[in-house]
């Protein structure tokens, strides 16, 4: 009986963030190591099955550099990096257009479908149902000379009208991080910074980013130092002294520049953990890192 009075205890605790959470959209970035865990994977996805049940509009945008990578060497083409980003030349942007854009894509909704929810691949095939458009990326080293990423590319625009009305009608929409020009060419895309697009795009009110640790950590080297509730003015002083470093400054300056344009919250949670995203959204203290424009 006392597991059962508990049962109900975490179900009414849910329950007022459920109704808090009732018809907002939730941008869920997949990528990294939880792409290639299937039992992780299995856990979030159903966890957005969940989402969608109870009444929110979850939208996933994903990557899948492993699978691309795996790719590419059946194919003998040697990956290169520059600045961080996959340098893509047509040979790779095939094999990302049909590792990204078609299989990962098509396997993530039908899994949406087989856990009992309603999904849409947006990708180039069929009736080319893309929503991400944009230009090729233009960066700049040092000395200020172009850097030539080849078929790298930045979200412009957004069709928010498509996400709206799969959305309201109780469907994911499943979106590759790929774009596509004017003139019909596609793009590779940084799956964080195609997320934190839609997100900006349709005024999600959280954005959630999958990482393989629990979240920003005062001591990066120790899991129980996890800060549960950052501001931007706090997470702005923790850059400054060096606590937060490396690989993740770029992903929580992209959370505060995103704050800035409306999104509600930005969550980074460690998605391999079961459950991770219900019990950060529907649990009081949650499992990983919010960050808000300003303190409660």
């Amino acid at each position: 009986m006392q597991d059962a009075i508990q049962k109900a205890d975490v179900l009414i605790e849910a329950m007022g963030w459920i109704r808090q959470f009732r018809d907002k959209i939730t941008v869920i970035k997949l990528g990294g190591s939880v792409m290639e865990d299937p039992d992780a994977l299995r856990h979030l996805l159903v966890d957005i099955v969940f989402m969608e049940t109870v009444g929110m509009k979850p939208i996933v945008v994903h990557g899948g550099g492993a699978a691309i990578s795996r790719a590419m060497a059946e194919a003998k083409i040697e990956p290169r990096f520059i600045h961080g980003r996959r340098y893509t030349d047509e040979a790779t942007l095939a094999i990302v257009e049909r590792v990204l854009a078609g299989e990962i894509n098509e396997s993530l909704a039908e899994s949406i479908e087989e856990f009992g929810g309603r999904a849409m691949p947006l990708n180039f095939s069929g009736q080319n149902n893309n929503v991400l458009f944009g230009e090729k990326l233009e960066l700049e080293d040092p000395d200020g000379k172009p850097i030539d990423l080849g078929f790298v590319g930045h979200v412009t625009q957004v069709d928010r009208e498509t996400l709206d009305n799969l959305t309201y009608a109780g469907q994911v929409p499943v979106i590759p991080s790929m774009c596509e020009t004017s003139t019909g060419d596609r793009l590779n895309v940084n799956a964080d910074t195609a997320a934190t697009a839609v997100a900006q795009a349709v005024g999600a009110e959280k954005l959630v980013f999958l990482s393989d640790v629990n979240g920003v950590r005062r001591d990066k080297e120790d899991p129980d130092s996890l800060i549960h509730s950052l501001s931007a003015a706090e997470a702005q002083e923790l850059i400054a002294e060096g606590r937060i470093e490396s690989g993740m400054i770029p992903k929580v300056q992209a959370c505060l520049e995103t704050l800035s344009k409306g999104v509600g919250k930005i969550h980074i949670i460690d998605g391999r953990l079961r459950h991770s995203l219900l019990l950060e959204i529907y649990t009081n203290r949650g499992v990983g890192t919010e960050i808000i424009a300003e303190p409660v």
